[in-house]
């Protein structure tokens, strides 16, 4: 994988794990927010603290934009995608088949009377596991929720080549063009909101624009939005430095990562209010291809780049074991939520415990894994 790769800059293999933390700590507090209604208490404390870890994911889009881009010259179309999306491929089928036994295993014996509110244990029946084991062909199940990453980055290397063709000899100014209209597209979920208050078609969060339709779903932006802006963006940076002090850094990425935070926890608490429980609406201020979230994502990104991190043979080696610890650290979140989710225990301590804990053990999990032979293809 590319975005785990040894990397001569130190702040990259930082970065790495924090994002995979991120990811853990995100998973963790879901089963927190999920209560809703039924304790204020819980979900207020797990949004709150989930929201400073939105931009997870859209880390670990840039980080691959900045490791990737530009593409090597010595690399046929079909050689990129031999070595790229195989190197996808063996880990994502083989995940999408030990998630769900792990997740069946756990909750229809030992976890069967747990109380995680996102886990419903009369589902891990034998034929529900079996559907399981043949359907993520189509797409990932509840179980493999993480593989979702995966079927996108495969998406990112089928257009990457395509991409890299005009970058290599798009000028400055090009770039930054490109980057606008991607910036545009952006507030699209926001004006999907907007459009059916100003008088046009749709319900609120789905109106279709710019040629959208019910025998359409490509619009004009459609080509210039999505996660490979982030990877052009990351691909920007990295050639045009910002050669900010640290002051002015600070002062740019602060204010915009805390405008970003607000609108995407305030936002939820908004759809929740409106649309209680309906995540077809709640995930709206949470759109990874978001304005928000992508506020948020640059304040970090911004930060990280200034770092003076010296790389070092141990860093780069705990950044390596970052893509297995992302593979593996949903079934071991469940399971460790039953072990912290003790009722005097304050959410917010329940939270850090159980990421930690969560984080830890599924390290431990990779490296057992990258030390043997016949495992360590689907954790590298």
């Amino acid at each position: 994988m590319d975005w785990i790769k040894k990397d001569n800059v130190g702040w990259i293999d930082v970065l790495r794990i924090v994002a995979i933390f991120a990811v853990v700590y995100s998973h963790t507090c879901d089963n927190f927010i999920a209560r809703f209604a039924a304790d204020r208490v819980s979900f207020h404390t797990g949004l709150f603290m989930e929201c400073f870890a939105r931009p997870c994911v859209v880390l670990m889009v840039m980080i691959s934009g900045h490791l990737l881009l530009p593409l090597r010259g010595d690399l046929s179309l079909r050689g990129f995608y031999a070595k790229r999306i195989g190197r996808v491929a063996v880990p994502l089928v083989v995940w999408s088949l030990l998630l769900p036994v792990a997740f069946y295993l756990y909750f229809s014996g030992p976890g069967a009377a747990t109380e995680n509110p996102i886990i419903d244990a009369s589902a891990y029946t034998s034929a529900n596991l079996l559907n399981h084991l043949y359907t993520f062909v189509f797409n990932f199940n509840f179980e493999a929720t993480p593989l979702w990453f995966l079927y996108m980055l495969i998406g990112l290397y089928l257009a990457l080549p395509i991409v890299n063709a005009w970058l290599v000899q798009a000028s400055r100014r090009d770039v930054k063009t490109v980057l606008l209209l991607w910036f545009v597209s952006l507030w699209l979920p926001y004006l999907r909101v907007l459009v059916p208050f100003l008088g046009g078609a749709g319900s609120a969060g789905f109106a279709p624009l710019w040629g959208e339709c019910e025998w359409n779903s490509v619009g004009a932006l459609y080509y210039v939005s999505g996660f490979m802006g982030y990877m052009i963006l990351a691909y920007y940076l990295k050639t045009y430095p910002l050669c900010w002090s640290w002051t002015k850094t600070l002062a740019v990425a602060v204010p915009v990562y805390a405008v970003g935070y607000a609108v995407t926890s305030l936002g939820y608490i908004v759809a929740d209010l409106n649309h209680p429980g309906s995540y077809t609406y709640l995930e709206i201020p949470w759109y990874m291809c978001g304005i928000n979230v992508a506020m948020q994502a640059f304040g970090v990104y911004v930060v990280f780049m200034k770092l003076q991190v010296r790389s070092r043979a141990w860093l780069s080696q705990a950044a390596s074991m970052m893509f297995g610890v992302y593979l593996c650290h949903f079934p071991i979140v469940q399971v460790v939520y039953d072990w912290f989710h003790v009722p005097s225990l304050p959410y917010g301590f329940q939270i850090v415990c159980i990421s930690l804990t969560s984080f830890a053990l599924s390290f431990l999990l990779t490296w057992l894994l990258y030390r043997l032979p016949l495992t360590r293809r689907i954790v590298k």
